[in-house]
């Protein structure tokens, strides 16, 4: 994941960023059901009301939407929704939070009943980012994903890199557990803030999935921290190139020795991933048979 908006305008980062995990720090969350310009946008779209829905979207900065990787306008959004004419769109909210007042960060999952000739059902992910500009809030950036194939997490609450980890050791004892069963290991770098890596981890625990990791690795997931620097050495060690976006994955012998580390942010969109090429990948690095 390029956390909310890696691919929004370089003057947001610094205030985007920092809303990762840290929401101690952060302005009180408002529910998404209570803040009216999300509610604004989805009845924009049930109700096929262009003019409304072109209203919410920033053009100064124009928004941006990133859809499979690629970098797409408001007009061409828009098109999108209002092309399904939405009959029914139930949402659910996986998280909301607010890192400064004027930054609403929405993540969520809508089951859409669409109104096309074959009235077919379909899911779509989206990543909204809310920016409040001369007293209006206008939808600044998103990142949508149309009918994941990967199921996608409910909420953000699972502990997975825990910051009391000492990666180092869990690494150490995964090398000693690996030489003794013929395994590889398998460094998940992340951070719990990250959506990309919910999706991944909730992956690794299918049923198609679970039995090669379980057969052929010794998983260790690295805490990159709120801001990525955490674990530095490991970063480095294992050649992950974090400017690509987290999760990435790195896959090493028992005595420690890197075969392949993620060069181009294979997985970072983990979200539009497809079960296949997860086990594609896992495939192509587990251990050679003896």
């Amino acid at each position: 994941m390029n956390r909310a908006a890696k691919f929004a305008f370089l003057f947001l980062l610094p205030l985007i960023t920092s809303y990762c995990g840290a929401q101690t720090a952060s302005t009180a969350a408002p529910d998404a059901a209570s803040f009216a310009p999300f509610q604004q946008w989805v009845g924009a779209i049930l109700t096929g009301d262009e003019a409304a829905l072109k209203a919410l979207y920033s053009t100064n900065p124009p928004a941006q939407i990133r859809v499979k990787g690629n970098t797409i306008d408001a007009n061409a959004d828009m098109s999108f929704w209002l092309g399904m004419k939405v009959r029914n769109m139930k949402i659910e909210v996986i998280r909301t939070t607010t890192p400064r007042p004027e930054i609403t960060h929405i993540i969520f999952r809508a089951d859409i009943m669409t109104g096309v000739p074959d009235g077919k059902a379909t899911t779509v992910t989206d990543d909204h980012v809310w920016l409040k500009q001369n007293g209006q809030w206008h939808l600044v950036s998103a990142e949508r994903t149309d009918a994941p194939r990967l199921k996608q997490p409910s909420d953000m609450k699972k502990d997975i890199y825990s910051t009391s980890a000492d990666a180092h050791a869990e690494i150490k004892e995964a090398e000693e557990k690996a030489a003794t069963q013929h395994k590889r290991l398998l460094l998940v770098f992340g951070a719990n803030w990250c959506f990309d890596c919910h999706v991944l981890d909730l992956a690794f625990q299918q049923p198609d999935l679970a039995p090669i990791l379980a057969a052929n690795y010794e998983v260790v997931h690295v805490d990159l921290g709120l801001d990525e620097h955490k674990n530095a050495d490991l970063v480095q060690k294992y050649e992950i190139p974090l400017d690509k976006g987290i999760p990435a994955l790195a896959v090493a012998e028992s005595d420690g020795t890197l075969v392949v580390s993620q060069k181009n942010g294979e997985f970072e969109d983990a979200r539009g991933l497809t079960p296949e090429a997860l086990a594609e990948f896992l495939n192509k690095w587990k251990p050679q048979a003896q």
